[in-house]
């Protein structure tokens, strides 16, 4: 299969046009189909930030923060317009940095890697497993499209789903991908935009109990994490060369 950077440069304009609205269009579906509400809390988390990481990862901070910022506002105007003129912002910033990072991330000392990879696999999947099990146990509702599930979801699912993304990440970066590290410090840096940018717009409104929702943007990101690397990894097996397209 020829890689994209084959494309004609007449071609390429009209390239990343696309990949822009189809990107965009699934970080809104993405962030409508599939949602979680937890009763303790009030809150609830999305698969958003799956797709937003994903398309900055690809394509770049660009296609990253209009993919991020305009996907997800689309999706607040049809569930919760309130939140549609922060979430522009907020998931606009956030794809970028990942994307900007993630580029940066390439030109990495090769010696700093494993080291790096080894602090983020054990980062990432204790806040998953620990969040997880803290807020997303117990009785819950499931969100699937037109469709609403009862269901009970158990401290160990989130054990075993921190302990996997570990083990995962750990092995990519020693033997796949060499700044598999990097790439999750990247969507840790920008899901932490994520997190204060809502944190400071729900204290204007709703002042300290903005606290509430701290843990389940948490809960978001690293469920973000768990998703979006083995789905570049997989992308980029079906097209080689997507990265630098």
């Amino acid at each position: 299969m020829p890689t994209l950077t084959a494309v004609r440069p007449e071609g390429q304009a009209a390239l990343k046009t696309a990949i822009t609205a189809i990107s965009t269009a699934l970080v809104c579906v993405a962030t409508m189909a599939f949602i979680i509400n937890v009763p303790a809390t009030r809150g609830y988390f999305n698969l958003g930030e799956t797709m937003v990481y994903t398309t900055a990862i690809l394509f770049g901070p660009y296609v990253g923060a209009i993919a991020g910022g305009l996907g997800s506002a689309l999706a607040d105007l049809l569930v919760d317009p309130f939140y549609a003129p922060a979430t522009l912002v907020i998931k606009a910033c956030e794809g970028f940095l990942v994307g900007w990072l993630t580029k940066k991330g390439l030109k990495a000392q090769p010696g700093l890697r494993k080291g790096l990879t080894i602090t983020m696999a054990f980062l990432s999947g204790s806040l998953l497993a620990s969040i997880g099990a803290r807020y997303y146990s117990g009785p819950t509702t499931l969100t699937l499209g037109p469709f609403e599930l009862e269901g009970f979801v158990p401290v160990s699912l989130w054990v075993c789903l921190g302990v996997a993304l570990a083990i995962f990440i750990t092995a990519l970066g020693f033997s796949l991908e060499p700044e598999a590290g990097w790439l999750v410090l990247s969507m840790l840096l920008g899901g932490s935009i994520m997190v204060m940018g809502y944190f400071l717009y729900e204290f204007a409104w709703f002042g300290w109990a903005a606290l509430a929702e701290v843990p389940v943007n948490i809960g978001q990101v690293s469920v973000g994490i768990m998703v979006a690397m083995p789905l570049t990894r997989a992308v980029e097996r079906r097209v080689p060369g997507l990265r630098q397209a």
